[in-house]
């Protein structure tokens, strides 16, 4: 039932967040393409206007980009319960006392260690749709140059470069200025996010090693290897965490960077 369940939520991730996101689209976005050529023609239109306040065609985008965002991190929230739990009842069988037969716990532990990276990516979906749907602007400025431009833009591109160069954002465009916060909440985001997934894996790497107590053999083994991921983990995400808190110190250089098209 578990793994019926996880391969429906996987479907359900890719299909479902653009189809049901568009149910609210007054500007008939339907799919990454259609969001993607609305997005472009409103971008020019808002950037031209010089106006801080979204126009309604990018307000539009920005609406959907949200709704699919957090169709998505429902979802992955599902998903990541699921295979926690079947990566726990795998891990236990492996290192149950008396289970028989090596072949039988290998193949328990590959099967564990696979669902296990799949949680891991489920939590990595989480985090980046819960990011986008709290930050949706910043996180569809890439669409942006997904593929290649037209002359106008092109112009309007260079337009935002120009500005991001020669105001390193004191005394900017309302528009630019925008752009920037929301930039620096789409990090800010992150970094609050990763720092708590990081204290998380702290905490459980401690509760793992304190469980080994009393246990058998297979159980200690699985437990400190348990650990000793958890540690592993904790320390990437704090550096994930730490990344993103230099990004929010200074916003203007990365932000500069995804124009440059190094983002």
């Amino acid at each position: 039932m578990l793994v019926a369940a996880a391969v429906l939520l996987v479907v359900a991730f890719v299909l479902v967040p653009g189809m049901v996101a568009g149910w609210g689209s007054d500007g008939g976005i339907g799919d990454e393409g259609e969001l993607r050529g609305a997005l472009r023609v409103a971008f020019v239109g808002y950037w031209s206007s010089g106006a801080g306040e979204f126009s309604p065609a990018l307000d539009e985008v920005v609406e959907y980009w949200f709704r699919y965002h957090v169709i998505k991190a429902l979802i992955a929230v599902v998903l990541l319960g699921v295979l926690v739990a079947l990566a726990s009842v795998l891990w236990k069988a492996v290192g149950r006392k008396g289970d028989s037969g090596r072949g039988r716990r290998i193949v328990l532990g590959t099967a564990g260690a696979g669902v296990t990276m799949f949680a891991l990516v489920a939590l990595v979906a989480v985090m980046a749709n819960v990011q986008g749907a709290v930050a949706p602007y910043a996180s569809v400025l890439p669409m942006l140059f997904d593929e290649a431009v037209g002359p106008e833009l092109a112009g309007t591109l260079e337009d935002v470069g120009r500005q991001l160069a020669a105001s390193a954002g004191a005394g900017a465009s309302p528009a630019l200025d925008v752009m920037i916060d929301g930039f620096t909440r789409y990090h800010v985001v992150m970094a609050v996010i990763a720092a708590v997934v990081a204290v998380g894996f702290a905490v459980a790497s401690v509760v793992l090693w304190k469980r080994r107590a009393g246990r058998s053999s297979g159980e200690r083994r699985v437990l400190a290897g348990s650990g000793v991921l958890a540690v592993g983990l904790a320390v990437v995400f704090l550096v994930v965490a730490v990344a993103n808190t230099t990004t929010v110190a200074d916003p203007v250089p990365a932000l500069r960077a995804l124009f440059d098209g190094g983002w």
